[in-house]
């Protein structure tokens, strides 16, 4: 694990203790720190009374004032919880595993660290940057808001990189993180029931690169006008600054997981990042042909007779849905769910590929609605049904594609559970 010996003899206060949150638990421990741990969840807290030097205590009951850091999920709301409140009175910073690892990293063997942002495609990017740094020999690790918690992973060796998908929510936890190279990908209407209107929303992406060195590298999406004014105001960095237009042609045909114009976006930032880090141009155009993308991003699961079926459950909401529309000439359109607006505009300009769409869940009705008069439409309900409505009307060289522009909540328990439901869907096709 990473251990910093500037955290022993502190104490720090841990509030959530899923998987990032036992792995600060331990890591603090291990370097002597004094540790007061809570979960709501009672299996929880028994995993962290495990932990020699934990006391697992709410920390509502407890006295903050003096101690080094709160340390909370991402999950834990800085805007209302009474925690956070108390915390900020006494003057006691609020921290996440990130932050901790920022300050760990003066212990660490001189390494890279990538910082990954945006409210849409940054695990696909993340991902790709990793395996180019797999692809080129860069010994790597990859966390944050993917994969294992950073703090539960051993160190790397001198010349690693440690490349992090970060929320908002991390980077509003996160105070010193001098990132090597820092990627905005996007800024779109996301999460606003955190933050005091989209424009404090756009902010906390923001914040990322005001934790720059001004040498280091800043990567970012100009698609959007959020993304392009927080670009202009990176203009000093001269040469250390990449802006990646919207719409650039590309040839992905050699890139079997990286199709649609979302995948032409990440992939740039991709190579920028490669590039910023010193990988050849053999090594990057290796990586981006062999990379096989993510589970239920754009994740081709079969084709039948002709038809094929992709699941891309990871769009939650319009603006992540409409790229796998554009991806696709002809496809049958499996949209709904629990919806975080009331309309599919983000989607619209690729109405024209959709042969039709089938509704389901909380959203179905609504969405419908918003389609009738637009595309073919009908409400299937389920995920069940939509299957197997739009498999029997689906011909050779269609899709049927899932990508519900909506959160799983209705009727899933999150959007992996929604995609493994779409594959027993598929293989349940007589």
């Amino acid at each position: 694990m990473i251990v910093a010996r500037a955290w022993g003899g502190k104490r720090y206060a841990v509030l959530g203790l899923a998987r990032s949150g036992l792995a600060t638990v331990k890591a603090l421990a291990a370097a002597g720190a004094h540790v007061v741990a809570w979960d709501s969840d009672e299996a929880a807290r028994d995993a962290a009374d495990a932990i020699d030097g934990v006391i697992v205590h709410d920390p509502m009951l407890l006295d903050l004032t003096g101690a080094a850091g709160l340390v909370v999920s991402p999950g834990v709301p800085l805007n209302t919880h009474p925690l956070v409140a108390r915390a900020r009175e006494a003057k006691v910073p609020v921290i996440g595993d990130i932050e901790l690892f920022a300050e760990a990293r003066a212990e660490l063997p001189p390494h890279h660290v990538v910082g990954i942002t945006g409210t849409n495609g940054k695990s696909t990017t993340t991902a790709l940057v990793r395996h180019l740094c797999e692809t080129a020999g860069r010994p790597n690790l990859m966390g944050g808001n993917i994969g294992l918690p950073i703090l539960g992973q051993d160190p790397l060796p001198e010349g690693g990189v440690y490349v992090l998908e970060l929320s908002s929510y991390q980077i509003d936890l996160t105070h010193s993180l001098d990132c090597d190279v820092a990627v905005l990908l996007n800024v779109t209407p996301d999460h606003l029931d955190r933050y005091d209107g989209f424009d404090a929303y756009a902010a906390s992406k923001a914040r990322l690169f005001a934790m720059q060195s001004a040498g280091h590298d800043a990567v970012i999406g100009i698609g959007d006008a959020p993304s392009a004014a927080i670009a202009r105001g990176l203009s000093a960095k001269g040469e250390h600054l990449t802006k990646i237009a919207p719409g650039v042609c590309m040839d992905q045909s050699r890139w079997p997981s990286l199709q649609g114009p979302h995948n032409a976006q990440n992939a740039l930032a991709a190579i920028a990042v490669a590039r910023a880090l010193g990988l050849s141009e053999a090594d990057i155009g290796r990586g981006l042909e062999s990379f096989t993308g993510l589970p239920h991003r754009m994740e081709r699961v079969a084709e039948r007779n002709g038809v094929a079926f992709v699941d891309d459950s990871k769009a939650t909401n319009p603006e992540s849905a409409a790229p796998a529309l554009g991806a696709f000439a002809r496809i049958h359109w499996i949209v709904g769910g629990r919806a975080k607006g009331d309309d599919l505009d983000a989607c619209a300009p690729w109405f024209g590929h959709v042969v039709r769409a089938y509704t389901i869940g909380e959203a179905g009705a609504r969405f419908a609605a918003v389609l009738s008069g637009k595309v073919p439409v009908e409400e299937a309900g389920t995920l069940e049904v939509a299957v197997a409505r739009a498999a029997a009307a689906a011909g050779p060289g269609e899709v049927v594609l899932l990508s519900p522009a909506c959160a799983s909540f209705d009727q899933f328990r999150d959007y992996e559970d929604r995609g493994r439901a779409f594959r027993r869907a598929v293989e349940a096709l007589a």
